[in-house]
């Protein structure tokens, strides 16, 4: 029980990362004391307050990302802080409002509260590959993406893709507060994020799962690197607790086109009916690699792609998202 005795903080915990978070950090014995939005909604804390150890040690508290102090009370002598509240929606019609502001202003209100409280040695954020990989560099099969990769501010705005400038201008705004501020910060950088859902909500990366068997006829002409949800949340664990964690580590079990998601679907799940085609005729996007000899460093031994997409889509038939 490494976390015995220890209390943290973590943010934004009803979310599918933070979820699971809280698990692994009740788990390790620790007390934690997790943020939400409304601690008086059963959807958003029901599945928190059924964890196992999370009558004694779990303290749900309300705060919002916009609103400088409200995380004061939930930080105020703790040990350390796991920052990961920040919206990711595809669909936006105001990305300024719904998802800029609160990924870069919340990040810095939640550093604001860390300055005020000594005992806090390390702050771990969740950031995200969105923050990396997004630049005019080429991504293909020889190419190996790390750590030092950055992603264009300017590149997003181009592409107007509004959740991954939100990543990128909210870790660039917290690299610089901490280095400002002399607030030990590690950040946490995962692709999409798949796996077991603890959450009664459907979130967008188990979404991209569910579009695939339920009935899509055709799958997006893109390709991504993929992470189990409980990797990305003992990577957060380990970045807390190893004492030389420092800097970003990039969370990718592999990079794979949907079109092998969708022939790894169909080896496991033989009678779904899945998609045949690809969205358009353009070539594939091609794959690339991803490091991961800084994870490996840190104690990470990743479950395979083929286990998370069973797990996700097990997930979500257990929470009656699918009937097949």
């Amino acid at each position: 029980m490494s976390g015995s005795g220890k209390l943290v903080c973590v943010t934004g915990a009803s979310g599918y990362i933070a979820s699971w978070l809280v698990k692994l950090l009740l788990g390790r014995g620790y007390t934690v004391r997790a943020s939400v939005r409304d601690p008086s909604d059963p959807k958003k804390t029901a599945h928190l307050r059924s964890l196992e150890g999370a009558n004694e040690r779990l303290h749900l508290f309300k705060a919002n990302l916009l609103e400088e102090g409200s995380f004061d009370a939930g930080i105020e002598g703790c040990d350390g802080v796991f920052h990961t509240a920040s919206p990711f929606y595809n669909n936006v019609s105001d990305p300024q409002a719904e998802l800029i502001d609160p990924a870069v202003k919340g990040t810095l209100n939640v550093l604001k509260s860390c300055t005020k409280y000594p005992s806090i040695k390390r702050v771990v954020v969740t950031s995200s590959m969105a923050a990396v990989a997004y630049n005019e560099k080429p991504r293909t099969p020889d190419v190996v993406v790390d750590e030092t990769w950055l992603s264009s501010p300017e590149f997003c705005e181009q592409s107007k893709a509004w959740y991954v400038l939100s990543k990128t201008l909210a870790e660039e705004a917290a690299w610089k507060f901490a280095k400002e501020n002399g607030i030990d910060i590690v950040t946490i950088n995962p692709a999409m994020v798949i796996g077991p859902l603890l959450q009664p909500t459907l979130n967008t990366s188990a979404a991209a799962i569910l579009n695939l068997i339920n009935g899509a006829s055709t799958y997006p002409n893109l390709t991504f690197g993929w992470v189990n949800v409980k990797d990305v949340a003992m990577a957060h664990i380990l970045a807390y607790e190893v004492p030389s964690a420092s800097g970003r580590y990039c969370l990718v079990e592999k990079v794979v086109h949907y079109s092998e998601i969708v022939e790894i679907i169909r080896e496991l799940y033989p009678s779904i009916p899945l998609p045949e085609k690809c969205a358009d005729d353009k070539p594939l996007v091609p794959v690339y690699q991803v490091s991961k000899e800084k994870t490996k460093s840190l104690g990470i031994d990743y479950i395979s792609t083929k286990i998370s997409i069973k797990e996700t889509i097990e997930s979500l038939k257990e929470k009656g998202f699918v009937n097949f």
